[in-house]
This record gives structure tokens, C-alpha cells and sequence, in this order.
């Protein structure tokens, strides 16, 4: 009996220090930043709508490392050490990401060996060019061009409408507004010239600014094209 008290005891010390050992690991250490662009430009996008994906082999982990990417079309991971292979999930985003040769979405191959910055370079349908945003007599006004980038018949798609949003905070998009006005896309006439105007809302508390950006929704996509969001005083 005395043996079996002792084989147990032992047998606890060794799961306890075993337990500590797995919860004593190194986390992630690299930092893996940079954006979404399109030449060199970066794209921005709603929040948290348009994560990639980094896999890695090994380890017995077939998962996915999903990797958010904000407003600005930046982001920001924390990662081991490794090889890694980076990818879009079909139909994320509102560009189109590269495919290879069976047609199916391409990956990247990426080495992370310390921290590292890295721009990832995609086409987008459209691009906003030249936004303008302006307050006078109680409306943020706003006007833009829109460049269509990929023109082929096969991948080139058609505006289904343009909005422009108005919010108190920073994050602003189609769940985060205060103020909202959408342009169909049917009524474009000329993609050089596009304007709309928001009434600026009584605010509690009261603030003499207001943030905006421009969205773009093409048909068939689901994800957002945007400006850069835009801090407005009055």
C-alpha cells in the first residue's frame, strides 16, 4: 500500500511538471507587418472583412493562422519562426488574388526569421482616386474618381452603388455610421465625376468633428473598396 501511495504521488509530480512545461512555451516572437497594395498604394477595407490566411506544415497543426487586416489595409501578426505559405481565401477581398496553374487560388511562400515587413501586392477591380472631403452648412460633402482597373470580359465587373459615411468615431463603414448616402450604380454617368453630401447629425456628447470615407461595392463581390477614413472638424 505504502508503494502505491508513492507510485501516485509520483505520478502527479511528473503530470504537474509536465503540465508546466507545455504552459511554459515561448510565444510568438516575430512580427510579421505590412499591407495590402496595389502598385505600391495601399487598399483599404473594412475592418476585420478581409483576413488572409498563413499555413504551416508540420508541428501536427493543419490549421490556418487567420491574419485581420484593418481600415488602412495594414496588418499586424505575431508568429514563430518558419516557413509558412500565405493565401486569400476564394473570393476575399475586392481584388482578385493570383491563381495558378489549375486555376485555384496561389499561395506565397513565406520565410519568417525574425521580424519581417512585407507589402502584398494584389489588383483590385477598381481604385478611388482623388477623394475630396469638405464641411459647409451643416453637410460633409465629398466627390472622387473611380479608375477600373481590370477591364477584361472574363474578370471585369460593373458598380453596383457608392457610398459615402459620416460616424463620430473612427471606424466608420457600413455597421459603424451616423450618416449615410448611396450612389447607385445604374445612375453613374461619368466614373471622373462622382459627388454626394451627408447631413451632419446632432451628436450627445456634442463634438465640433466628424470622421468619412467612400465605399465602393462591385457587383458579384461582397467585400468594400474604401478611402482612407478622413477626420473632418466644424
Amino acid at each position: 500500500m505504502k508503494n502505491s501511495k508513492y507510485f501516485i504521488i509520483a505520478a502527479f509530480v511528473v503530470l504537474f511538471l509536465s503540465s508546466c512545461k507545455k504552459d511554459n512555451y515561448d510565444a510568438p516572437a516575430a512580427d510579421f507587418t505590412g499591407r495590402i497594395v496595389y502598385r505600391g498604394e495601399a487598399i483599404p477595407v473594412e475592418f476585420d472583412q478581409v483576413p488572409f490566411e498563413l499555413w504551416q506544415s508540420g508541428f501536427g497543426n493543419n490549421s490556418a493562422i487567420r491574419v485581420s487586416v484593418a481600415q488602412d489595409g495594414s496588418f499586424s501578426a505575431k508568429l514563430f519562426d518558419g516557413n509558412y505559405r500565405l493565401v486569400f481565401s476564394e473570393n476575399q477581398g475586392p481584388f482578385l488574388w493570383r491563381k495558378n496553374s489549375a486555376g485555384r487560388q496561389d499561395s506565397i511562400a513565406l520565410n519568417i526569421s525574425g521580424s519581417k515587413v512585407m507589402d502584398i501586392e494584389v489588383t483590385p477591380y477598381y481604385m478611388i482616386r482623388t477623394p475630396v472631403f469638405a464641411v459647409a452648412a451643416g453637410k460633409v460633402n465629398a466627390s472622387c474618381k473611380l479608375e477600373k482597373i481590370i477591364t477584361d470580359a472574363a474578370n471585369g465587373k460593373s458598380i453596383e452603388k457608392v457610398t459615402l459615411y459620416t460616424n463620430k468615431t473612427q471606424f466608420v463603414d457600413g455597421n459603424n455610421n451616423n450618416g449615410i448616402q448611396e450612389l447607385s450604380g445604374t445612375a453613374i454617368a461619368d466614373l471622373n465625376n462622382l459627388s454626394m453630401s451627408v447631413n451632419i447629425p446632432t451628436m450627445v456628447p456634442a463634438q465640433n468633428y466628424v470622421f468619412a470615407r467612400i465605399a465602393v461595392k462591385i457587383a458579384g463581390v461582397d467585400d468594400l473598396l474604401f478611402t482612407q477614413v478622413t477626420k473632418l472638424s466644424f
